[in-house]
């Protein structure tokens, strides 16, 4: 098999799209499928849809295009604040987008004009991750204009929440953004139909019991991909997080004895002490994934990396040069990974029904040293 690869079990991910939907559902929110991580991949893609998702979130254009051209027919909502300069393409290809800029708004409904349609418009609302949004002060004022621009269509509000600032949400946050859905419908006059309450970090807040108010709908990419809350790394109850696998090949490998003094030709001498008993080279490195991302095969530690090469240690048997060692991924790792043109990826079919499996522990990845 080709390597380096990264193994997809589809099941996987449609089962914890699945469990997601159901437990949300139970709170009056529906699950948005955030393609992002994974460049768009049709067949994920599906699994999410399988899964129960109601549509999907993309944040670059160019993996829209590919979720189109593989027919895929759902709603598509580009989540990053559309480029002017590729305003006529996000119409033709995207049901809604994100917005926080009122031109942009503007070339927008001008696009949808000329080809016979109407976009949908989300507004952001920053609500204090200070990456993008309008500010709560100045929404329905915004919300005023879209409403009077021909050729858009005011569908909801949305908030993001733990990107930039790494905060979690809290539940006045939460209440605060329901707060001017209401102000918006009442000032504005349109029925909100979106109020998104943000990604994968708001799931505390949404399964903790807390009133969801006028929230129905969340942005989930890294939960369902990897079973995991982004913030603090734990295993979501219920959740496969092994749905992808990194395999590497081995390139080198040999025993070295520790302390292991090294004598170069002007007879300096490096001692490395404590290293361990055997060193594995593998053919992956910086420009393919974030190596600080990888989750270490038991019994291996990490060394260190360079552009092309990874190297443990460990202190078990070495694999063959030619064999295979596998990884688990955070979303970092994953998204790099995912994007990598070294890279191939194999998609799983995963059909039979098993019990959801964890990788070891709650994704304490070690740091680059």
């Amino acid at each position: 098999m080709s390597c380096p690869r990264i193994e997809v079990d589809l099941g996987k991910i449609g089962r914890n799209t699945q469990a997601l939907v159901r437990r949300l559902g139970t709170r009056g929110i529906g699950v948005t499928g955030v393609t992002k991580a994974v460049c768009g991949n049709p067949a994920i893609a599906r699994a999410m849809l399988s899964g129960g998702a109601v549509g999907l979130a993309e944040a670059r254009l160019r993996n829209v295009q590919r979720l189109r051209a593989a027919g895929v027919t759902c709603p598509i909502t580009l989540i990053r604040t559309p480029m002017l300069s590729q305003t006529e393409q996000v119409v033709h290809y995207c049901d809604s987008s994100y917005n926080t800029d009122v031109s942009v708004i503007s070339a927008l409904a001008a696009a949808a004009i000329r080809q016979g349609s109407v976009h949908g418009i989300i507004l952001m609302v920053e609500m204090g991750d200070q990456r993008d949004g309008i500010l709560p002060e100045n929404l329905t004022d915004v919300a005023r204009q879209v409403m009077n621009i021909p050729g858009v269509a005011l569908r909801g509000i949305g908030a993001n929440f733990a990107c930039l600032n790494g905060g979690a949400p809290t539940e006045l946050q939460m209440k605060t953004l329901s707060g001017l859905a209401n102000e918006v419908e009442r000032l504005c006059g349109p029925f909100l139909k979106f109020v998104s309450g943000g990604n994968s970090a708001n799931l505390p807040w949404a399964f903790g019991g807390h009133y969801t108010g006028r929230i129905n709908d969340l942005r989930l990419g890294e939960a369902i991909l990897l079973g995991v809350e982004p913030l603090s790394g734990k295993h979501i109850d219920g959740m496969h997080t092994d749905a992808f696998t990194l395999v590497v090949e081995v390139i080198e490998t040999d025993a070295k004895p520790s302390p292991c003094p090294i004598t170069f030709f002007d007879q300096t001498r490096i001692d490395l002490a404590g290293a361990a008993t055997a060193r594995v080279i593998l053919a992956i490195g910086h420009q393919d994934t974030d190596i600080s991302g990888l989750l270490m095969p038991d019994g291996s530690t990490l060394i260190g990396a360079t552009s092309d090469h990874l190297v443990i240690g460990t202190r078990q048997s070495p694999p063959t040069v030619g064999g295979e060692l596998r990884f688990q991924m955070n979303y970092n790792a994953l998204m790099h990974a995912m994007a990598a043109p070294d890279i191939k990826v194999e998609l799983l079919g995963g059909a039979t029904q098993r019990p959801p499996q964890r990788a070891r522990g709650d994704f304490d990845y070690l740091a680059l040293v």
